[in-house]
């Protein structure tokens, strides 16, 4: 039975201390959704017999079925603390009076493929609950979605998750236990000290600080070391907060003398037990031990020493359903987990003082920036919707998001802005009412009247104006929150088409659905080739989408062609000779050259570090100090491209032209327009700098328009492309394989069939597992999953993420290399003419 009413949650909504908002994140199969079933049990949502079984934040089928989570999922959950908790509660936690606590949790996906998810949950909370499972370690997604977490300044605590695979399984002994706890707390540590953020303060993690649980979320059980802490703080007469430095590191207790020792050794040279194993895990050890082996004498005596009391049916189970029973009994793992994340994760008051620097884009002095800084309810509203949640009511969506200062009501009228908005301008503004507020709870929703800063919102009626995020504020000088920044980016993409040709509007309409409902999906419709196409980050993600597609969006019967990679076009040298074109009138000349950019400036403009909004001057220094750029090219930089963000850049290496600026306009366009198609197949340049040396132009306005100018340019820079040695880029995947010893001959020769490679192989210590990381074309990695699957007899599990672009062999202009083989593939499928154009068609002469 639920223990809270909706008038509990919104009463406590107005103590903000007494708020935490926090996503659950972790590697594939690492044990989210089972852990947060235990959090949900406690809350009374589910039966605490079914969690851990009935992951309901999994709310879809197909999650069900495939037993992975796809969709972040968020509930609002509602707890009164004890008082033993309440005793070491902050002074400002103490000052609300209220021991109730509203967790505002979000359980989000594990895939690689799904880390835009992870992204659009992340930004709307304060503190991340990163799940490990103690066996497999820190793993490549691990690693991801901790960087992802650090850099929106949200602080981490850890549970070490699936503690009975340790002696159940793997049947190590407790100072081997140890040792594998150790290094895993070792490497989320590692992690989270590679990614230090000053303003975040340190955040590592320690069992000693009570910033680690550990434990079992199938099992539904776990504990802090607070926890045995306070069960021998009385025995051995010490603060609690002393005893629990005790039970972790090298401390170790001498029982003849009753005194604790640095050293592994007492004063007669006996060889002494580490404290976390004498006092921790040799309790755990003997419990699963009777229990396992149905000592009945010994469990009687432990089930009464540790007040363990069993009812009705659970006397009669046996083994590992009687272990699951008294674990939850004697270590509650929602306790474990509410204690970390009531006493070391932020309330909205103290994260947004630190994060409002990373989250909002205008001047941090103006009246927004104040409100989201102190969290004010009195302030302008600023809300920030990070994703649409589809809707029982077919192909309408909640907006869900975050409100970080003033009060989101219904029937509100606001100002709706999307990403392109600029302050001062109309594009992407809308003004309209709030239709209703809901809370999101996992498979329902809860209609409020209104919801108060430091909260997670779903919004209804503003899926018709935002397409996946936005800012809504009732500020008119209000600046956007920051875009997310997403670690996978869609690099395989279908082409889909109805089975019925008459279907087509529905197809349409389904494709904007899809859009709206998946942070990172991209839905092109190429008008010049009638082409639908959909691009996704990985296999299974543009299975899934497509299966929305079909099933849900558009509700029609769809062909799909074989998947596709996007390439990039680059160039390998400086342009061999200026290039000229002339204008139609012939009255225009533009003279240009090109030259490759370094692929780090490339990562730098992917990752915005250089912007074209960010200060010219900034800019410039960096570059030259960077990337020994000239100082004057520096500072003439016209624009980035394609979409005026893109890795390509325009400079203006000219001296002296007349009109040259007021031509600017058109030449951008022109170099847009040659940026988002290139010279090859129709693809995205990559890593090119453009350089204007020289124009001659017609001394009459109307002889030197967009028309004369923007085929002029985009003709010259088709030009310099082919005078520059053009190649193709393919994206590669970083490959993670976890694996047993025995598959690993099977891993090497499906790779090696493959044109992978690896490059580092290690193994887990105290595990058979293997820990291999290899790099992998796109273009060679459908099937690839199955196909290891095969060698290695279902062993061996992959993990692909986007990792970096590579040049493809040979010239595409020799025929029978690989790269000339793509580019009559691709354009043939684009429709386009056989054979790369020839220089002539874009080079004019003197």
């Amino acid at each position: 039975m639920v223990r809270f009413t909706l008038s509990d949650i919104r009463e406590i909504m107005n103590y903000k201390e007494n708020i935490r908002c926090l996503s659950v994140i972790a590697h594939v199969d690492h044990g989210k959704s089972t852990l947060t079933d235990s959090l949900i049990s406690k809350a009374g949502i589910i039966s605490s017999a079914k969690a851990g079984e009935a992951r309901f934040t999994d709310t879809r089928q197909d999650e069900q079925d495939r037993c992975i989570t796809i969709k972040s999922t968020g509930v609002s959950l509602f707890y009164e603390v004890d008082d033993e908790l309440v005793a070491q509660f902050s002074e400002a936690q103490a000052a609300s009076g209220k021991n109730g606590f509203l967790i505002n949790l979000i359980d989000s996906p594990g895939h690689v493929d799904f880390s835009s998810e992870v992204s659009a949950a992340l930004r709307v909370t304060d503190g991340a609950l990163v799940v490990v499972d103690c066996v497999e370690g820190v793993c490549v997604q691990t690693e991801t979605v901790l960087r992802q977490a650090l850099g929106e300044r949200i602080k981490p605590v850890l549970m070490v998750n699936k503690m009975d695979r340790v002696f159940l399984e793997l049947q190590l002994d407790p100072e081997e236990a140890y040792q594998s706890f150790a290094r895993t707390i070792e490497s989320v540590n590692v992690v989270i000290a590679t990614y230090n953020d000053d303003a975040l303060g340190d955040v590592a993690v320690y069992p000693q600080e009570g910033t680690v649980a550990f434990g079992s979320g199938l099992h539904g059980w776990g504990f802090t070391l607070g926890r045995f802490a306070s069960l021998y703080a009385k025995k051995f007469g010490v603060a609690e907060k002393k005893m629990m430095k005790k039970l972790w590191g090298d401390s170790f207790f001498d029982p003849k003398t009753k005194k604790w020792r640095k050293v592994a050794r007492s004063d007669k040279g006996k060889p002494l037990k580490r404290a976390f194993c004498q006092f921790v895990l040799d309790p755990i050890y003997k419990l699963v031990n009777a229990v396992m082996n149905n000592e009945t004498a010994v469990m009687e005596k432990m089930f009464e020493s540790l007040s363990i009391k069993l009812k009705g049916d659970e006397k009669d189970l046996l083994g590992k359903p009687l272990l699951k029973v008294v674990m939850r009994k004697f270590l509650p793992a929602a306790e474990a987990l509410l204690e970390m994340i009531v006493l070391h994760l932020p309330s909205p008051v103290t994260a947004q003082k630190y994060r409002v620097e990373t989250l909002y884009e205008g001047p941090l002095d103006d009246p927004c920036a104040i409100a989201i800084r102190d969290c004010d309810p009195e302030g302008p509203l600023m809300l920030y919707v990070s994703k649409m949640v589809p809707t029982s009511d077919k192909g309408r969506f909640y907006a869900f998001g975050r409100v970080f200062s003033g009060v989101c009501r219904t029937g509100q009228k606001v100002r709706i802005m999307g990403p392109e908005y600029v302050p001062g301008k109309k594009t992407d503004l809308f003004i309209k009412n709030i239709q209703r507020t809901v809370l999101m709870m996992g498979r329902s929703v809860d209609q409020i009247e209104d919801v108060p800063c430091g909260n997670t919102v779903g919004l209804v009626g503003i899926d018709q104006y935002l397409l996946k995020t936005g800012t809504i504020t009732t500020e008119e000088c209000a600046h956007n929150f920051k875009v997310m920044k997403f670690s996978v980016s869609p690099v395989v993409r279908v082409a889909v088409e109805p089975k019925n040709p008459s279907e087509l509007p529905k197809l349409v309409e389904g494709l904007k659905r899809l859009s709206k409902s998946d942070p990172c999906v991209l839905c092109i419709s190429d008008e010049s080739t009638g082409e639908h196409i959909v691009a996704g980050a990985g296999e299974l993600h543009l299975e899934i989408c497509l299966k929305d597609l079909a099933e849900d969006h558009a509700g029609i019967e769809i062909v799909q062609s074989e998947p596709v990679v996007s390439y990039r076009e680059t160039v390998t040298t400086n342009s061999t000779e200026t290039c000229l074109s002339k204008s139609p009138n012939k009255h225009n000349r533009i003279w240009a050259e090109a030259e490759p950019m370094k692929v780090e400036l490339c990562d730098d403009i992917e990752n915005k570090v250089v912007t074209g909004r960010q200060d010219a001057k900034e800019r410039a220094r960096y570059l030259i100090d960077t990337y020994e750029w000239d100082a004057t090219d520096a500072k003439k930089i016209w624009c980035f491209g394609p979409e005026g963000n893109g890795p390509n850049l325009c400079v203006d290496a000219s001296r002296a032209v007349q009109y040259l600026n007021e031509i600017k306009d058109s030449v951008v366009a022109g170099f847009q327009l040659a940026s988002a198609d290139g010279v090859l197949c129709d693809e995205n340049m990559r890593g090119v700098r453009m350089n204007i040396t020289d124009a001659n132009l017609h001394a009459d306005t109307i002889h030197r328009g967009g028309g004369q100018i923007i085929p002029t340019s985009r003709r010259v820079f088709y030009a310099c492309q082919l005078t520059a040695e053009p190649r193709l880029l393919e994206p590669v995947y970083l490959v993670d394989i976890q694996a047993p010893d025995v598959a690993i001959g099977g891993i090497y020769s499906t790779l090696t069939t493959r044109r992978g490679h690896v490059f580092a192989q290690d193994q887990r210590p105290g595990t058979p597992l293997y820990h291999i990381k290899a790099y992998l074309p796109v273009m060679e990695s459908f099937g690839f999953t199955a196909a290891l699957r095969s060698q290695t007899s279902g062993q061996a599990f992959p993990q692909c993420v986007f990792d970096h672009w590579q040049q493809l062999s040979g010239s595409p202009f020799d025929d029978g290399t690989s790269t000339a083989e793509v580019v009559a593939k691709t354009r043939a499928r684009k429709g386009l003419k056989e054979g790369i154009p020839a220089l002539g068609n874009f080079m004019d002469r003197m």
